[in-house]
Formats: C-alpha cells, sequence, structure tokens
C-alpha cells in the first residue's frame, strides 16, 4: 500500500504477485493489484482481478466501488451503477459511492435521479467535487441559475478550484451575463495560465461584450497552448469576422478546415464570411458541403438552411428552390432556428411566420441581459430631441430616402442627432447627411452598452432605428434603452419582435389594421405614404440612347432594377412567359455579376426564351444618370414577395408607371403604397396571374400606356409621395404625440397621424 501511494506501481504488482504465492485467496492483494491495472488504464484486467477479491470476500465496499469505476471505463453504466449501490448496501454513509453514484446517473443522462445522489453525499460531508458535479447536472437540466450557485457553493469550499471557476464562467455566458462571465474567466486564466479552454472561452465573453480585438488575443494565447484546439482556431475567425478583416478571416476558416475537413462551425461561418466578400457562388458550395457532413444538424446551424437559400438566390441558382423555401417556411413555424429574419422576409409573404421568425431571433439573442431603466420624464432640453440611429448613413438607399427629411426637420423644435453604426464612405451623400444633423456621433467603436450609455447621456427623447435588421445591425444597443421611446422605421419592412421596441411607423396599405396583431410594435400611421422620397434629386438632362443601352430602338422594353435576390422562379415563370408572348419585347435587368447573366439566360432559355432578350444595365456612377436611363424603359415590373422600395420610388421619380402585385406582408405592400400615393392604383394587382395579365395588355395599348405615364409626370410634381416637407410634417407630428403620452405616464399605443398641407 506504501508503495501504491507512491506511484511505484511495479513494486506494488511484484509484492501482490508475492503475497498471492504465499495466499491465493488474498482477496486485499488481488484488490491492490486491480487498482494497479485500473491505474494503468486496462479496466478489463482490473475488474477481473476485483471480481476474484469480491467472490472471496463480498463484503468490500471499497472493492464494490472500484468496479464501478473499472465498469464506467469499459462503458457499461448499468452495471456500474448496480456495483454503486452494492457499496452503499454494504456502507449507507459512503460518501464517495453516492458521489459516483451521481456521476453514473449523470452520465446515463437520468440527471433528477443524479440529484438525490449528491444531494445525499452532501449532507454527509460538503465537498467542492461533488458541488461542481452537482452543478453540472443542474446545467444538463437547463436550471443555469441553481447550477450556478452550486459553484459558487464550491468555490467557498475551495476558492482556488479552476473548475469551479470556469464552469461557474459557463454558466454566467449561458444566462446572458457577459461581464459576469468574462471575470470569471479571468479569474480561471489566473489560476491556470496553461488552462487552454479558459483562455478559449474568455475569447467568447469578449465577443460577446463586443471587444474583438481582446477576443482575438486570447483565442490567440489558446492557440499557443494547443496548437491543435481546433476550437480556438474558430474562435480566432470568428473574432477576424467580427473586426471585418474578412480575407484573414477566410483563411483563418480554411486553416480550421485544414485540420478538420467536417467542422460545422468553421463550414457555416466561412461562408458567411464570403457573402460578406460578396462571393455567394462560393459561400453556396461551402453551405452544400455542410449539409452533405451532417443533413441532420445542417438545417438549423448558424441559420444555414436561410444562408445557403440566399447566397443561390443572389446567384440566381435557383436549384431545389421550392423544396428549400418549404423547409425554411415549415421549420419557423416550428419554433426551429433555420433562417435569419432579414432573409426570410425575402421569401415569405406571411406576416405572421415573419412575426415568429422575428421573436425567437429576439428570444434567443436580447430576451436577457444588461437593460438599463429609462424615465419618460421630460429632459432639460427645450426642443423634442431625436436621435436617428443607422449603419447606412452613407451611400445607400436608406440615405438616399432620408437625406431631405433630415434636411427638412424644423430647427425652432427638433435636435437631431445622427448615431452613425459604421463610418461613413465619404461620399458627397454622407457629407449631405452630416451637415444636416445637430450633432453626429460615430459609434463603430463602441460596445452596444457604451453606445446606449451614451445616447442616454444625450437626453435622447426618441430614438428611431434605421437599420432593424439589415446588414449593420446592432438591436443590443436599444435592447439596453437607449431612449425613453423607441422607434422601428424604414430600414427594416416588418415587425421587430422586440419588446423594447415601442413603435413601428407604417401607413394602411404596408399594414393593413387587420394585420396590427402581427407586430408586437404599437403602428404610427402616417396619412399618406410612410416611405420617403428626396424631392431633391436631380435626373440628368441627356439621358442616354437606347442603342448605347444595348436596348431594341422598336421593341416594347419591361423593366426591374430590383436586386437579383429577390428575383424568383414563381415570377420569372410570368415574365418569360410574357416575352414569349410579346413579339420583340425585352427585359431589362441590373448587371450584377457574370455569375447572375448567365443563370438567368440559362433559366430563359430552359423557359423557352432566347437569353439575349434578357439585357444587363450596368451599375451608373452618378445617380442622375441612372435615373435618367429609366426613361428609355416602357414599365418597371415588380418583384414579389419582397417588392421594389428605393427602386420603385425611382422608377416613379424618373416617370416609369410600375406594375405591382400586392403581397400579404410589409415587404411585399410597398409598392402599392407608393402606386397608391401617387395616384396610379390600376397599377396595383392582387394575383400574378392578374398582374401577367394587365403587363400583356399595356403592352398591347400604347395608348393606354401612355396615358398613365402622362399622369404620373402630372402626379410625381404635385402628390404626397415626393413631398419631402411634408412628410417631414407628419414625422415630426408623429415624435410630438408619441412625447406627449409618455409625458402623460401612458404606454405606447398606436395613432394615425393627422394630415397636413
Amino acid at each position: 500500500m506504501a508503495s501504491f501511494r507512491q506511484g511505484r506501481l511495479d513494486e506494488v504488482s511484484r509484492l501482490c504477485v508475492g503475497i498471492l504465492q504465499q495466499d491465493a485467496r488474498h482477496f486485499a492483494a488481488l484488490h491492490l493489484l486491480g487498482l494497479v491495472a485500473l491505474q494503468s488504464g486496462d479496466a478489463a484486467r482490473a475488474l477481473q482481478f476485483m471480481r476474484e477479491s469480491i467472490a472471496i470476500n463480498p463484503q468490500q465496499p471499497d472493492v464494490h466501488l472500484n468496479i464501478g469505476n473499472a465498469l464506467v471505463r469499459l462503458g457499461n453504466l448499468e452495471a456500474a451503477l448496480t456495483s454503486c449501490d452494492a457499496a452503499l448496501a454494504l456502507k449507507p454513509d459512503f460518501i464517495q459511492a453516492w458521489s459516483n453514484r451521481g456521476n453514473v446517473l449523470r452520465d446515463l443522462r437520468r440527471h433528477e435521479q443524479a440529484l438525490d445522489s449528491y444531494a445525499r453525499a452532501l449532507t454527509l460531508q460538503p465537498s467542492a467535487a461533488i458541488h461542481i458535479n452537482r452543478g453540472n447536472a443542474l446545467f444538463k437540466l437547463g436550471r443555469i441559475d441553481d447550477a450556478l450557485a452550486s459553484y459558487d457553493e464550491a468555490l467557498l469550499l475551495a476558492p482556488q478550484d479552476v473548475d469551479a471557476q470556469f464552469n461557474r464562467g459557463n454558466a454566467q455566458l449561458k444566462l446572458g451575463r457577459w461581464a459576469d462571465a468574462l471575470a470569471s474567466y479571468e479569474a480561471v486564466v489566473a489560476l491556470n495560465p496553461k488552462f487552454a479552454k479558459g483562455h478559449h472561452y474568455r475569447g467568447i465573453a469578449l465577443r460577446r461584450l463586443q471587444r474583438p480585438e481582446e477576443a482575438l488575443a486570447s483565442f490567440g494565447h489558446a492557440l499557443a497552448i494547443d496548437a491543435n484546439y481546433r476550437d480556438a482556431r474558430c474562435g480566432l475567425a470568428n473574432a477576424l469576422r467580427d473586426l471585418g478583416r474578412f480575407t484573414e478571416s477566410l483563411s483563418a476558416y480554411d486553416a480550421v478546415l485544414q485540420f478538420d475537413p467536417n467542422s460545422l462551425e468553421a463550414l457555416s461561418n466561412r461562408a458567411r464570411v464570403l457573402l460578406s466578400l460578396n462571393r455567394p457562388q462560393e459561400a453556396a458550395q461551402c453551405l452544400e458541403r455542410l449539409f452533405q457532413v451532417d443533413p441532420e444538424v445542417a438545417p438549423g446551424y448558424n441559420f444555414a438552411l436561410g444562408n445557403l437559400l440566399h447566397a443561390r438566390l443572389l446567384c440566381c441558382e435557383w436549384r431545389d428552390y421550392q423544396a428549400t423555401s418549404q423547409a425554411i417556411m415549415q421549420s419557423v413555424l416550428a419554433g426551429e432556428r433555420s433562417t435569419l429574419p432579414p432573409l426570410f422576409i425575402a421569401m415569405s409573404d406571411s406576416p405572421a411566420a415573419q412575426l415568429q421568425c422575428a421573436r425567437d431571433f429576439v428570444e434567443d439573442n436580447w430576451a436577457a441581459g444588461d437593460r438599463a431603466s429609462v424615465s419618460g420624464a421630460r429632459a432639460r432640453h427645450e426642443k423634442l430631441r431625436i436621435a436617428y440611429v443607422s449603419a447606412d448613413f452613407r451611400e445607400h438607399p436608406v440615405a438616399q430616402l432620408m437625406a431631405g427629411i433630415f434636411e427638412a426637420h424644423d430647427r425652432d423644435r427638433f435636435e437631431t442627432v445622427a448615431i452613425s453604426l459604421r463610418p461613413q464612405d465619404g461620399s458627397a451623400t454622407a457629407k449631405r447627411i452630416r451637415d444636416a444633423f445637430s450633432r453626429f456621433v460615430d459609434v463603430t467603436a463602441n460596445t452596444d452598452a457604451e453606445a446606449a450609455s451614451l445616447m442616454r447621456e444625450l437626453q435622447v427623447d426618441i430614438a428611431v432605428d434605421l437599420t432593424g435588421y439589415t446588414d449593420g445591425f446592432r438591436p443590443g444597443i436599444f435592447a439596453r434603452r437607449a431612449a425613453p421611446i423607441q422607434v422601428n422605421y424604414l430600414g427594416y419592412p416588418g415587425t421587430l419582435a422586440a419588446s423594447y421596441m415601442d413603435y413601428i411607423i407604417a401607413d394602411r396599405v404596408v399594414i393593413p389594421e387587420a394585420d396590427q396583431a402581427f407586430y408586437t410594435e404599437q403602428v404610427v400611421y402616417l396619412p399618406d405614404c410612410y416611405q420617403p422620397n428626396d424631392a431633391g434629386r436631380a435626373i440628368a438632362e441627356h439621358p442616354p440612347t437606347r442603342e448605347y443601352c444595348g436596348l431594341p430602338e422598336a421593341g416594347f422594353v419591361f423593366c426591374c432594377f430590383n436586386n437579383q435576390y429577390k428575383i424568383q422562379p414563381p415570377l420569372f415563370d410570368v415574365w418569360m412567359r410574357l416575352l414569349q408572348s410579346i413579339d420583340g419585347s425585352v427585359l431589362w435587368l441590373s448587371k450584377r455579376s457574370d455569375t447572375v447573366t448567365h443563370n438567368l439566360r440559362r433559366e430563359a432559355l430552359a423557359r423557352g426564351v432566347s437569353p439575349e432578350r434578357l439585357i444587363f444595365a450596368p451599375r451608373m456612377p452618378a445617380l442622375n444618370d441612372h435615373l435618367a436611363r429609366y426613361g428609355l424603359a416602357d414599365l418597371f415590373l415588380d418583384t414579389l414577395p419582397f417588392n421594389a422600395h428605393t427602386t420603385a420610388s425611382d422608377a416613379l421619380w424618373a416617370g416609369l408607371p410600375v406594375l405591382t402585385c400586392r403581397g400579404n406582408a410589409f415587404a411585399g405592400r410597398v409598392a402599392a403604397s407608393l402606386l397608391t400615393t401617387v395616384g396610379l392604383p390600376e397599377l396595383i394587382t392582387a394575383t400574378l396571374q392578374e398582374y401577367a395579365a394587365r403587363a400583356f395588355a399595356l403592352a398591347q395599348r400604347p395608348a393606354e400606356l401612355a396615358q398613365l405615364h402622362a399622369r404620373l409626370e402630372v402626379n410625381r410634381g404635385t402628390s404626397a409621395l415626393f413631398d419631402t416637407r411634408r412628410l417631414c410634417r407628419h414625422l415630426e407630428a408623429a415624435y410630438t404625440l408619441m412625447w406627449e403620452r409618455a409625458q402623460r405616464g401612458a404606454a405606447p399605443e398606436g395613432f394615425s397621424v393627422p394630415r397636413t398641407s
């Protein structure tokens, strides 16, 4: 026994063999030989010695316990549980047996029974190790707060216990308490600087706290300790992605995949980086590999199914479109996480399903955490202070729509603050926007908590989110109550499904009263179209010729300059039937990439249409030149389920009628709102069949189409749609009514803004 305690296992074996040569029934020597075998990694041989010992003397609780340990090593958990029970039958106060029994039950996933065993052990004697194991069982049961309390008990008994501190951090991470988790992991790496997992999880907490530079260093420390630590390699790549260092991030994911070609995390996140680099074809291929690796897990892994459909739509690659769309819809309705809300609104025409998707997204990310309380009491400033929060104060559709609004605000009554979520691009639009605000604050380098705190320090009365869930989104700022009143407007055509957003600004076309149940925000109705337009946009005086743009001189030109992901097979089928039925007609689309051009022409050919009848317009550097070329087309064909928004406004401003099919959800009703306001309601259809028939009729009736062109030419100069100042007055009235209601202590409630001239 002395030799065993000193780790001299060869000496132990020699002595025990000698004892057994003198007394073959020496059960203690047999047990000791079993322990030597177990410690040497030979569990089967250990089991043989111990069973011989117990056959000679069954009244040995410690031998029964060690038989259980050997059985655990051999994977026979049920038999191990029986051995623990045998030990306890002989010695009911055997602490280690109760503890081991709990561990076996935990491994059997019988966590509730495991808790009973740990409780018995702890009543006999408090132990840090048992508290840790109890916490682990509670964690598995989803009782995270109780698990955290158990880890805290362990730390009271053993303040230097690395496992207790590490598991404590994991529980805090699970609860969304990022700062507390970071403190725990800091303690872990202080106690054991060579613990690679401690550095890795410290990096995870830092990423959650939006401190990517420090996270990058922490993942680097983990890899310096263990160069083969795959999760840390992924963490490093993730931090690089957070920093916008996409090329480096891509290389880092490639390094992970060289080490582990089947890493779901690396495959899914590599695809996301490729999408950020505008390489959707490669992203789709990466996601297809993910589905090959694990078809069961893949759909809900980092929203892979939605990302796959989106990547393919960006390429106009429609393989398995119907099946993939249906699978996404079914998964969303089942509460599964297969797609992100902004991707879902591009393929869903159901406001109820969009609400479900957004609500799940909020629940996963911002349902808990750091929520500051902001009083609705009047701050000490004379003017109502409005903060517009956006990632798009640059050359971007939202900026183009809102620039005139920012300039038109009544400076005597309102003070406007820009909260920019990323740097401006140096464009003329960016400068114009910066000049329009009383104060311009760039929070790119600030965490969500810091940005929200800054807005509270600025005493913002109403914060207007112009980004929603689109690119560059930062809902964490609003989740921390950056302002007493928070408004969803323009950037995201749907509900954010967040309890911390008070209002959504809309009109009665995009959100009919019957659909208010699909919005968690209170609906504020503007009297005209909700979408602003900048009446100051210039149109080039000398438009290009049809010949210059590659268009036929005499043929009918259908036009759609929408983003390519909005072009989907059901609508494309309608377009191709139109081209087949109207001799000499062409379809004029935006040129996005050679891949898109090739795929759409291939799809046209598959539908019996000559590929040359699809003509692609390259991007024009100047907006006024782009607007001017709309005059070369005869009719703009809208998309569904995601309409043209800014693009439809551009077409109407340039004098080109827009034909739309009104959808069921916000994103599919915007063009109908625009047409209603500009006085062309006859261009709104209710079904794709009606849409196709109307397009065909207009192509065959040049006089009727000319009348529409003429009416649009008159109306665009008088309609509320292009009256920027009028819409600004309506927005100001909405903000004032919101604030007055808050001053009375009333909860947010929807209302209609009175019409002004």
